[in-house]
């Protein structure tokens, strides 16, 4: 009696728990659906449908489509890319020049970079992971590299890799690269199986009509065919938890007709069901070993997150050093052009003078001599600031049209030296070791990494499960005619005409299944031992040798930033004395030609020491201008390698991620050029007018004027 008490009590227990199990999930699967507030405040809340030019929208592909609705079957569609520039470029062209402050190519660049915006679709492919987990699937990855299409203002820096796999790079979390034979992955994610999450619903039916010949009368009531008629029909429900729970719920329900008349009852009712809970307890126990996937999504969001800052960082360096190099390409300019008008008014006072005879004619052709160099330098740097221009443009948009690409860039700031005092390096250091991307993305890694660690050591253990079942069987019906005595007398076995019970039919036989009539109650223990073991030793030790390795690796990035950064203020302080001793030279360059100058007007000097010294002149200021813009990009560079670009330039991460910049940049140190500045510059892109083969030729023809020099005589035939 107790024993029969005891199984009673398990079976209902087991009842009641697959009755839970059944109810509660829906209740889990929404929950499931709720991002976790770690997660939230990394995930982009949905935006309004974007206009034709207006930001890229960002949507929560975390969150599934709701329980028991069609949408979780149908395909989600992911809008077309904007490809069309943001409004505020428009604002700045006037007349065909498009006038450029750097605050504006930096807002522009977060508006409209295609790097950026290639880079944007790595958040919300982070997200599709995190909803992938949540139903017990594996992470796929995210791109974790630097998408590196745009052309110019190359610097340096400790960044991310970058390549042309997917997602516009080459390198992803903790996870696969090149190798010997081709692609190597890794342990990320090693460990027992983990079920399904979500619940699965089957159903089943199938009808069948059989005609089968008999040869014993005995069996076949005398008859010699049977015919039957079967509709089968079976319901199916699974789903598993993370506490390596498992739940499967079978029911069949079986409907024949007969001519037989050894068939008791046609048509017959047959159903069943049962409930089995499993549980795992050794291989596959407790929540880690099941959430792994869900540990692992998230902190690659975070990883997908740190590496669109660092993208932010490295593009936003990138104009910066653009812009610096469109103001290099315009200074050089104006330097060039300079140089090229004294060369002619050098060219024509010594055509006065050889026509008076107060000079030899050989300093004609030197002066045009001069003048070709000079026309030859000015073509250089004329043909390096539209292709300055250009770049400039095609890193601020995402669509050159023929308007925006026949226009002129006009830059309204100026290079100057900051009086800024670094700090210390170690300070530096510690600094760039704090909020680097890298670092951060590392540290992140070695958390799932250790987690491999742990779950690939769990997976090292035999597999126990306890399971529990509890079911039932009914038979319900109509008596067979032919079975009865009345109907069949001589038939063996028929049933007497009192023994007739009443007609039955489905109902009965599904209410038979709970009134506890004919149960089918029970418990297991399955033990899974695989001898030797040795993949999964093989996995477990892999996944230590790669952890350590990842130490090794993060350890390596630390050293490797501190020189970064040490490298970075070395190359501050160079380029700032750089700029002391090219400012240095420039005027001894400018006193030097106004002695060479004045000393030429005394008849003591010569026009090819005046050259000379206007050619030394040129070549100071030109280097000058290229000190100014190494000591610029140097000042980039040293933020880039802190990661302090965006909060020292005042960029807000959220409306770069949204693509919408409300709150204009605010570069420190930059000083805006003079109205004056400015005009000169738009009045030299109107003398640029004259193409380089207009230049060449007005060049050629000045050359064919007469210097009075003797024409050279050709020498006379050799002899016979």
């Amino acid at each position: 009696m107790p024993v029969s008490r005891g199984v009673q009590l398990y079976s209902r227990t087991v009842s009641v728990l697959c009755v839970l199990a059944i109810f509660s999930s829906s209740v889990l699967a929404q929950s499931g659906a709720t991002q976790p507030a770690s997660a939230q405040a990394s995930v982009q809340t949905p935006a309004a449908a974007p206009s034709p030019n207006g930001p890229t929208p960002q949507y929560d592909y975390s969150k599934p489509a709701p329980m028991w609705s069609y949408k979780s079957y149908v395909g989600k569609t992911v809008p077309p890319p904007v490809l069309s520039n943001t409004p505020r470029i428009d604002q700045m062209v006037r007349d065909g020049v498009l006038y450029l402050s750097l605050n504006d190519a930096i807002a522009l660049a977060l508006e409209n970079n295609l790097d950026i915006a290639i880079a944007r679709y790595n958040l919300n492919i982070a997200d599709t992971d995190i909803l992938r987990t949540k139903a017990g699937g594996a992470t796929r990855g995210v791109n974790t590299g630097l998408v590196s299409g745009t052309v110019g203002g190359s610097g340096t820096g400790v960044s991310s890799s970058s390549g042309s796999g997917a997602g516009g790079t080459s390198t992803g979390t903790g996870g696969a690269g090149a190798g010997t034979g081709g692609i190597v992955a890794s342990t990320s994610g090693v460990g027992p199986t983990v079920d399904s999450f979500d619940p699965v619903l089957t159903a089943s039916a199938q009808y069948e009509n059989l005609v089968s010949p008999q040869t014993n009368a005995l069996f076949s009531g005398g008859l010699s065919s049977i015919s039957q008629t079967t509709w089968t029909n079976g319901l199916g429900y699974t789903q598993g938890w993370a506490t390596g729970t498992a739940l499967n719920v079978t029911y069949s329900n079986n409907r024949q007709t007969s001519d037989n008349p050894r068939s008791t009852f046609s048509p017959q009712f047959n159903d069943s069901f049962r409930a089995t809970l499993r549980q795992h307890l050794l291989q596959g126990w407790g929540l880690e070993n099941n959430r792994r996937f869900i540990i692992q999504a998230k902190n690659n969001k975070k990883i997908s997150d740190t590496s669109f800052k660092a993208q932010i960082i490295s593009t936003v360096s990138q104009i910066q050093n653009i812009y610096w190099d469109l103001v290099n390409a315009y200074e050089n300019m104006k330097v060039q052009q300079r140089s090229l008008e004294f060369a002619n008014r050098t060219l024509s006072d010594n055509r006065k003078q050889v026509e008076i005879g107060t000079l030899a004619p050989i300093e004609i052709v030197r002066a045009q001599s001069q003048v070709a160099t000079s026309t030859q330098s000015l073509i250089v740097a004329q043909t390096n600031l539209q292709y300055q221009e250009l770049v400039m443009k095609n890193a601020i948009t995402r669509n050159l049209d023929n308007t925006l690409g026949a226009a002129s860039v006009v830059p309204t700031d100026i290079m100057t030296v900051s009086n800024e005092v670094l700090p210390p390096a170690e300070e530096l250091v510690k600094t760039a070791l704090q909020q680097n991307p890298d670092v951060q993305n590392s540290l992140i890694d070695l958390q799932n990494r250790d987690l491999t660690r742990r779950t690939a050591k769990n997976a090292m253990k035999p597999s126990l499960d306890l399971l529990g079942f509890y079911g039932a069987g009914s038979v319900a019906g109509t008596i067979n005619p032919s079975a009865t005595c009345a109907v069949n007398p001589t038939l063996l076995g028929c049933v007497p005409a009192g023994s007739i019970p009443p007609p039955s039919g489905y109902s009965s036989a599904v209410g038979d299944l709970f009134n506890n009539s004919s149960p089918d109650k029970g418990f297991a223990l399955q033990l899974n031992i695989p001898i030797r073991n040795r993949s999964a030793q093989a996995d477990q030790v892999r996944s230590e040798l790669e952890y350590r390795q990842a130490q090794m690796r993060l350890q390596q990035l630390q050293n490797t930033i501190g020189i970064s950064v040490r490298n970075a203020a070395y190359a501050v302080t160079q380029n700032k004395a750089g700029i002391a001793a090219a400012q240095a030279a420039r005027d001894l360059a400018l006193q030097s030609l106004d002695a060479e100058q004045k000393k030429y007007a005394l008849g003591a000097s010569t026009s090819y020491l005046v050259l000379q010294a206007s050619r030394d002149q040129a070549q100071a200021e030109s280097n000058l201008v290229a000190a100014m813009a190494a000591y610029e990009k140097a000042r980039v560079a040293l933020d880039q390698v802190l990661a302090a670009t965006l909060d020292k330039n005042g960029i807000v991460l959220q409306e770069a991620t949204t693509g919408s910049v409300s709150a204009l940049p605010k570069v420190p140190g930059v000083v805006r050029a003079s109205d004056a500045s400015i005009q000169s510059t738009q009045q030299m892109q109107q003398q640029m007018q004259e193409s380089p083969d207009q230049q060449i030729q007005r060049l050629q023809q000045q050359m064919q004027q007469p210097t009075g020099l003797p024409q050279q005589q050709q020498p006379p035939p050799p002899p016979k």
